[in-house]
């Protein structure tokens, strides 16, 4: 190691224990242990250019154990991707641009928001997935265009949960060549050493996966640490995992010790470090302009990477001008949008349908429409009708397939997703039963934080699932999702409402979107129409400009609100019925819009859903009810469990008489 590499390297330790300690609160001890590593990828063997953080061909770097923030803090500090000494010393502070996990679209450089242990891991795979789908798609002879690896570091934690394994089974099924696993290995967690909870072969596991696997044994040795990821790269057939055996808290007082995790190293370790490491200044955030010229060079160095780059791109799009137009599609995230006014888009046949089905036609739509809408199930299409005709298949053999078969893998597939969504190029959706949400939620709420219009599948939305029994019935997973802010529900009630939810989730740009399905067929709603893009709205009117009622429902319970409507008009009660197929939408509407949908004035309001009643008070009010699930589900036919449970039109009839 080079004296310039020594102190490139320890410039990253002592400026992430510095962070750390002004904070008075992070984990210095996986940025001191991972220093090494990080520098050697980052100096020598990874292309990005920080004059142009988005470029299109650059690897991905995505840090798993998002803990260890300040390692990429410096990282983007040293190699001048905007971040200066005063944000670092900025660390946890509110309004700064170094958060305690790293986040996505906040920090400029950084490719995902991790935290949760393991999702890094998911992205990665998903971000390598799109690698090769873009690259069996555009590259020609002679233009490899789409030529880029995604690199991921990751902890004992990161192994040690059970959605890395998840992702990490199908990224060796599918012999992603470019993703590279880089194993911080050093045998503590936060309640001590790993072997109380945690012995198995990490390595044998990858090795099982489909994995090239290969073991640095000093994390400091930064030419065997280079010699690794060059064999790594090499192998274009298999992933590969890298294990760098390192020492938490490398150079400080806690090296090896639990207690450098997740606490401050304190101001006399820290002084103990600079010691240790030779560093000549006192000063926090100091860092002497040969190691920054270091850095400036090496940056100097990438820019030129891109520079090639842009011109074989420029060369390309003039030999291949289709391709041009093809690449321009699929970075375009406003190409829906004339959808609006697309009449073949909203065709639909009269009959009763169910929604997963009319779901399934609009994808097969859109898939002709959309070049890069790209996705899958967790081993579902049949049920979830997510399978794209004609699209291929996306394996080993064929990347350039559009359909994904993501397995019985629920939590990998939904951090996948994000993945395929922070890539870019890519319009992905991914799918599973309404009631398995409760796999997919954590990386659900993570799309949401970081603003992915991924959209969500969710077939079976109800006791409708009928004999599978309560265990696949959902109930409270409405409410759940509805709770999760930037994160759009659509429950639609017929094909005009499906079609509506989809236009939605296709045009967005922010905010991801759960599509909830019904399994059971449902009529075609005479009121239904476009303006189910506004949340809620109404199907079907009173006579009366102020109804004596007002009766409000999603999916398929709307039609029991038309026929209680009908029936209340033969005793002279005269009833407005609200279709509310996405509360987010709803409340994204004008007040002046809210009360002419639900007059303040009108205080008799019932609800119906089949579901949890939580989420519904805001709308009946002190003087509403609902007709709603109050407990689990069973096991029967539909038709019986409707009536069993209450989701009859004589009760939601009963209903609005006990509240007029």
């Amino acid at each position: 190691m080079s004296n310039i590499d020594t102190m490139s390297v320890n410039a990253i330790r002592v400026l992430s224990a510095d962070g750390v300690q002004a904070a008075n609160s992070g984990h210095p001890g996986l940025p001191l242990g991972a220093a090494a590593m990080s520098y050697e990828l980052w100096a020598k063997h990874m292309k990005h250019n920080p004059a142009n953080p988005k470029w299109a061909n650059r690897d991905r770097f995505v840090l798993s154990g998002g803990h260890g923030s300040m390692l990429l803090y410096s990282l983007l500090h040293l190699f001048g991707y905007g971040l200066t000494s005063e944000d670092l010393s900025q660390f946890r502070q509110d309004g700064s641009l170094t958060p305690g996990h790293p986040e996505y679209g906040h920090t400029v450089g950084v490719e995902a928001t991790t935290g949760p242990l393991g999702a890094g891991m998911a992205m990665a795979v998903g971000m390598a997935m799109a690698e090769a789908h873009l690259g069996a798609t555009f590259n020609k002879e002679g233009y490899p265009v789409v030529d880029h690896y995604t690199f991921v570091l990751g902890g004992d934690g990161c192994m040690m949960e059970g959605i890395t394994s998840e992702a990490m089974s199908l990224a060796g099924t599918l012999g992603l060549g470019k993703l590279i696993v880089l194993y911080d290995s050093n045998k503590i967690s936060i309640e001590g050493s790993t072997d109380i909870a945690f012995t198995e072969d990490v390595k044998k596991r990858f090795e099982a996966f489909g994995f090239q696997t290969l073991v640095v044994e000093d994390g400091n040795n930064l030419e065997e640490i280079g010699a690794a990821i060059e064999a790594a790269k090499a192998d274009l057939t298999r992933p590969s995992m890298i294990t760098v055996k390192t020492k938490i808290g490398h150079g400080s007082p806690r090296e090896g010790m639990a207690s450098a995790h997740g606490e401050p190293l304190g101001v006399d370790n820290v002084r103990a470090l600079r010691e240790k490491l030779g560093w000549t200044s006192e000063t926090a955030f100091e860092v002497p302009e040969e190691i920054y010229e270091n850095y400036k060079a090496i940056a100097k160095e990438n820019a030129k990477v891109e520079d090639q780059w842009n011109k074989l791109f420029e060369k390309y799009c003039s030999e291949y001008p289709e391709m041009k137009e093809l690449w321009d599609k699929f970075h375009d995230a406003n190409a829906a949008k004339d959808l609006i006014d697309n009449d073949e888009f909203w065709a639909y046949a009269d009959k009763p349908e169910a929604t997963r089905n009319l779901s399934g036609q609009v994808i097969n739509r859109i898939k002709n429409i959309l070049p890069n809408f790209f996705g899958g199930s967790a081993d579902l299409a049949p049920s979830t009708k997510t399978y794209m005709s004609d699209m291929g298949d996306f394996s080993k053999d064929d990347y350039k397939g559009r359909n994904l078969h993501f397995g019985v893998r629920e939590l990998a597939m939904a951090g996948i997703g994000n993945g395929l969504a922070l890539h870019g190029g890519l319009r992905p959706f991914v799918s599973t039963f309404f009631v398995f949400s409760d796999y997919v939620k954590p990386m659900a709420r993570l799309a949401a934080l970081m603003e992915l219009p991924l959209t969500f599948v969710l077939t079976h939305d109800s006791i409708g699932v009928g004999e599978d029994g309560p265990t696949h019935e959902p109930i409270e997973q409405l409410a759940m999702l509805r709770a999760m802010p930037n994160f759009t529900v659509f429950r639609p009630a017929d094909a005009k409402e499906c079609i509506a939810a989809w236009y939605y989730a296709i045009t967005s740009t922010k905010t991801p979107t759960a599509l909830v399905l019904s399994r059971q067929n449902l009529p075609q709603l005479a009121g239904s129409s476009k303006e189910a893009l506004k949340g809620g709205y109404i199907v079907s009117d009173s006579k009366k400009n102020v109804p004596d009622a007002i009766i409000m429902a999603s999916g398929s319970e709307v039609e029991l609100g038309l026929n209680a409507q009908a029936e209340l008009a033969k005793e002279g009660v005269d009833v407005r019925v609200i279709s509310m197929p996405s509360m987010d939408l709803y409340e994204a509407q004008s007040e002046e819009y809210k009360e002419s949908v639900m007059p303040k004035s009108v205080r008799a309001r019932v609800a119906v859903e089949a579901a949890a009643d939580f989420g519904w008070g805001k709308y009946v009010g002190l003087d509403g009810t609902t007709i709603t699930m109050k407990g689990f589900g069973a096991s029967a036919p539909a038709s019986v469990l409707f009536k069993k449970f209450g989701f009859t039109t004589e009760n939601v009839v009963k209903a609005v008489k006990s509240v007029l």
